[in-house]
């Protein structure tokens, strides 16, 4: 897919990776060739070889979370291919919001001199395509979602016809409640990326998914405890 409004055309590919349906995205410019990385996992030579075999530059990794599915690092007793074999091969930073970058440490192993830490509002350019950072916690303390010009790739926080799970550690049920309004807020013709493939859609605008998806359109917060399961018991 591609995105030719304002100055410079931008690259987007969506794709499907591993055996829990994640999708990794390549975003930047068609014009420079230089690209980003959003949440590289499970086969990081086969995404190098798919994104070098289209004459593009990765020049960094954009991070949506600290989970490993997402990033790389232990899980269930095995090891996931991530952004620190990336960083091996090619020599980019990784971006991450910093309520998640010491969780991230952790998990993937890196170095602070490995990241960017990144704050809701932040931008960055890829070769001559702008990134918006946008904190959405939740999932997780630091879960970030990505806004490059009409689209949003949301990682964990906002899928198609659900939203990331708020019984983890470090998850937050309110705080999720008041990112996906947030989100919500969004223009309609905004294209909604999810981290999964968890719906019979890959993508879907944000008219759509308001549509589709009960959890953008809960009124208020008690109801949302109550939907949620996690109104306090009186």
């Amino acid at each position: 897919m591609s995105d030719r409004d304002g100055d410079s055309p931008l690259f987007i590919e969506q794709i499907e990776i591993g055996p829990m349906k994640n999708f990794t995205y390549i975003v930047g410019s068609e014009t420079t060739r230089e690209v980003a990385l959003v949440d590289p996992a499970w086969n990081i030579d086969g995404l190098l070889e798919h994104v070098e075999s289209q004459d593009l530059k990765p020049v960094a990794a954009l991070v949506t979370h600290y989970h490993a599915d997402h990033c790389g690092g232990g899980m269930g007793g095995h090891h996931i291919q991530g952004v620190a074999e990336l960083l091996g091969k090619r020599g980019v930073k990784v971006f991450v919001h910093r309520k998640e970058a010491d969780g991230l440490r952790k998990v993937t192993g890196l170095e602070e001199s490995d990241l960017v830490r990144v704050d809701s509002g932040d931008r960055m350019s890829v070769g001559e395509i702008e990134v918006e950072f946008l904190h959405t916690p939740g999932h997780t303390p630091g879960s970030q979602c990505f806004r490059i010009r009409n689209t949003l790739v949301s990682g964990d926080t906002l899928f198609i016809n659900g939203c990331g799970r708020v019984d983890l550690p470090g998850s937050d049920p309110d705080s999720m409640y008041e990112s996906l309004k947030r989100l919500a807020s969004l223009p309609d013709e905004t294209v909604l990326l999810p981290g999964h493939n968890y719906s019979d859609t890959p993508h879907a605008t944000m008219g759509e998914t308001k549509q589709a998806n009960f959890h953008l359109r809960v009124p208020d917060l008690e109801t949302w405890r109550r939907f949620m399961g996690t109104s306090p018991i009186e």
